[in-house]
């Protein structure tokens, strides 16, 4: 294709609005998650670790099916992997900046060492090679089975009685997903439009294109949810929020990909990235559970890692 200084405006303008529509589509999805999930009488913290993180990771879903549909798994793989990323390094940091947050590490436990877990499993694939369809069915299994678990599991019922908003019709509940599924399918479509084409223009990888542009466009969601819940001072919901997205990027976006289309893994995620992601799950261990906050001290020093991290891909 003979790219134009018009024809690159376009990609450039065909990425930022289909930005906008993940953005938006993201929220629209997420409000009405959250809006069925108080009907239900669910806690904070487990409507951050599912429903909430369920629906911030729906961008990350349709960019990952589109992008692996038109030959770019690397998109895919960076999305995932570079969101999980910008979620402790980018969003929780500015959420900490914003305002220090309170943590219960106790509650958190079990997700943080599943997160571990799945990372460090990730690079065992990774190391494979190749994510057969067998592995996406293990995913998406262990995705239902945690769910299942966070669901029934006490700690997370127990503020789940409290006096909340009042309910909101099913119609309105219904319209709202709707809605913001139309406009996620949409966005991806010209997000990856645009994105590769820029790829293609700048002569940049497309990996790079998704652990950079996308992660972060696909993050958006989660800064808007996150900075939602520091207004109604719903910390759970927020740490919650983080954990469980990262968990659905792994188990769902990941896995679910795999299944629809077996990929393989480029050399450079397993040196690099997927160390890293590792390491930023596994640094959220140590930080809650001896100091059990996360202070703005704390949130400069992982913003200064993730920049450190995303200067030297450059």
């Amino acid at each position: 294709m003979d790219y134009t200084y018009s024809t690159i405006t376009l990609s450039i303008l065909a990425v930022l609005g289909g930005l906008s529509l993940l953005v938006l589509g993201g929220e629209l999805l997420v409000s009405g998650a959250v809006k069925l999930a108080n009907r239900m009488g669910m806690s904070s913290l487990l409507i951050g670790l599912t429903i909430v993180a369920f629906g911030t990771s729906m961008p990350e879903f349709f960019v990952s099916i589109t992008a692996c549909s038109e030959g770019f798994p690397e998109i895919m793989l960076g999305n995932v992997v570079g969101s999980n990323i910008a979620n402790i390094g980018l969003i929780l940091a500015i959420s900490a900046l914003i305002s220090p947050l309170a943590i219960h590490y106790s509650r958190l436990r079990f997700e943080l060492l599943i997160l571990l877990a799945i990372g460090l499993l990730s690079c065992l694939l990774a190391w494979y090679g190749t994510m057969p369809r067998w592995a996406g069915l293990i995913f998406i299994t262990l995705l239902a089975a945690y769910t299942y678990y966070s669901y029934k599991r006490p700690s997370h019922q127990e503020d789940a009685e409290k006096g909340g908003e009042a309910p909101t019709s099913i119609s309105l509940i219904t319209g709202l997903c709707l809605i913001g599924l139309i406009f996620l399918a949409k966005g991806s479509d010209f997000f990856i439009a645009g994105a590769k084409d820029i790829a293609l223009y700048f002569e940049v990888s497309p990996l790079i294109i998704g652990l950079t542009m996308a992660a972060v466009g696909t993050s958006l969601p989660e800064l808007a949810s996150c900075t939602s819940a520091i207004r109604r001072k719903e910390h759970d919901m927020l740490i919650g929020n983080i954990i469980g997205s990262n968990l659905f990027n792994l188990l769902m976006v990941m896995g679910g990909t795999a299944i629809i289309y077996p990929f393989n893994f480029p050399t450079d995620m397993l040196s690099r990235d997927l160390p890293i992601m590792v390491f930023f799950a596994g640094l959220l261990i140590p930080l809650l559970r001896f100091r059990h906050r996360i202070s703005r001290l704390t949130g400069f020093f992982l913003l200064c890692l993730y920049c450190t991290y995303i200067i030297f891909l450059f």
